[in-house]
């Protein structure tokens, strides 16, 4: 679950993004929340709009929010209110740290690689990376899919030349990091970092600063 505010472009409103929509969407709305679906019949998102009267509407950032339990209630509660049976829950942390245990040339391009990576969820994730400097045995920061980046992309699977890739390896500058290098290449984190373990965007920052990581 995607949680997120942009209070220039869609005032007092919260957007819930559940998964991705396929195809063409259809809304339904009751007093205020809006149902999304896809053309599947799947529910892909809500909207809060007046989300003042809900929760704490001025003490949230722009982009993504954490929801505190109170929020997640207070929606909750308003769904059930206005007719909606769903319940918004926690989703697991999208954004962490894995292991690249295979790397290898991608059939079709010359500067893409096709990587196996655990992210410690029991599964390898084969994610397609064009960073120059991705090498087998890396720890990395892996945007799986269902991710919110910085910079408002979404992460879902996909293809890149027909190989099917689940997600993301991250760069400091994809993460938004102030002292993210300028030349290209993915975020290499120490080997202590635990696999599966959420990205701390301050302690990655403060390595950055100190050299003691690199891109």
């Amino acid at each position: 679950m995607i949680t997120s505010i942009n209070k220039q472009s869609y005032p007092n409103t919260l957007i819930v993004i559940l998964a991705q929509d396929h195809g063409e969407s259809t809304y339904q709305e009751k007093n205020d929340v809006v149902q999304i679906t896809d053309q599947q019949g799947n529910v892909t998102g809500y909207n809060f709009f007046n989300v003042d009267q809900v929760i704490d509407y001025d003490k949230l950032p722009d982009g993504q929010v954490r929801l505190t339990d109170s929020d997640l209630a207070a929606l909750n509660s308003k769904m059930a209110q206005v007719g909606f049976d769903d319940q918004l829950a926690y989703g697991k942390p999208t954004l962490v740290y894995g292991l690249v245990k295979t790397c290898t040339k991608h059939p079709d391009s010359d500067h893409l690689h096709v990587t196996t990576v655990d992210v410690g969820d029991g599964e390898e994730h084969q994610i397609v990376c064009g960073a120059p400097n991705i090498a087998e045995g890396q720890k990395v920061v892996v945007a799986l899919p269902g991710t919110l980046m910085p910079n408002g992309q979404l992460i879902w699977p996909g293809e890149l030349r027909a190989v099917e890739s689940d997600g993301m390896i991250c760069s400091a500058r994809e993460l938004g990091l102030e002292h993210a290098p300028q030349k290209r290449g993915i975020m290499v984190v120490p080997d202590d970092f635990a696999i599966g373990d959420p990205f701390d965007p301050d302690k990655c920052d403060e390595l950055l600063a100190s050299g003691k990581i690199g891109i």
